[in-house]
């Protein structure tokens, strides 16, 4: 079993609508791909009961005592649950431009690891991203921005709901409950960091982590015209 999840904010609906096309057009084989909504998640088996509140009118995670910039930033921890702790399964942010067949990501995993990523070693240089979320720093930040789970991993059954809900955010994003050598490495094109990576690499997956070119102020970030490129294909589809 193989799933590609988004994770979807309201907020930034079209980044996950190009997101989804770019990887769609370019599948050699059937891999379901699906969002990963956080009022799905609070409904039906509720596998979400995270306390939120809103402060200065931004999400604040309550356990965590920080801000959220998503909906997702903790929900994608789930993964390994909701997929009944089979098979693999990719998370990955909506802030993305998928530019190669993701069957040649699922083809690296490997049974040795629980999860595997690429290890960014990022500073970002500014307090402020997107549209005026708070830059928060931590350990192995953006490593959680695109990840492959082994769900079957016994060390992943720690991923469950009472787990996931109760620990602060920055344990869950350090992969605080793997020990290092269950975390495999994957190549800097994965992941690759608009101002951040290495202007060489030839990406698989460009990530606007700091802001796309749906907001206004990053219309002319590297890789915005393939983008807006995807972004008009997918609207002459809805024609």
């Amino acid at each position: 079993m193989q799933t590609i999840y988004i994770g979807y904010d309201a907020r930034e609906a079209v980044a996950y609508d190009v997101a989804r096309a770019s990887i769609l057009s370019r599948l050699s084989r059937d891999i379901l791909v699906q969002p990963l909504i956080l009022a799905d998640l609070k409904a039906g088996d509720s596998f979400y009961w995270r306390p939120t509140s809103r402060v200065d009118g931004k999400l604040w995670d309550d356990i965590s005592g920080a801000p959220m910039s998503t909906e997702f930033a903790i929900s994608r921890f789930l993964v390994p649950h909701i997929s009944s702790y089979r098979g693999w399964a990719v998370f990955m942010d909506c802030d993305m431009l998928v530019r190669t067949d993701m069957t040649k990501l699922f083809d690296q995993a490997d049974d040795r690891y629980a999860v595997m990523c690429v290890k960014h070693h990022y500073e970002p240089p500014g307090d402020i991203k997107m549209d005026g979320q708070t830059q928060m720093r931590y350990a192995r930040k953006n490593w959680s921005s695109m990840m492959l789970f082994n769900c079957a991993h016994p060390s992943n059954k720690a991923l469950h709901p009472q787990y996931v809900n109760a620990v602060p955010g920055r344990d869950l994003h350090r992969f605080a409950w793997l020990p290092d050598d269950q975390i495999g490495d994957l190549d800097q094109a994965w992941n690759w960091l608009v101002g951040h990576s290495d202007p060489e690499i030839n990406p698989d997956i460009v990530h606007f982590t700091e802001g796309g070119p749906w907001f206004e102020g990053y219309e002319n970030v590297a890789y915005a015209d393939e983008w807006r490129i995807e972004e008009t294909k997918l609207k002459d589809d809805w024609k």
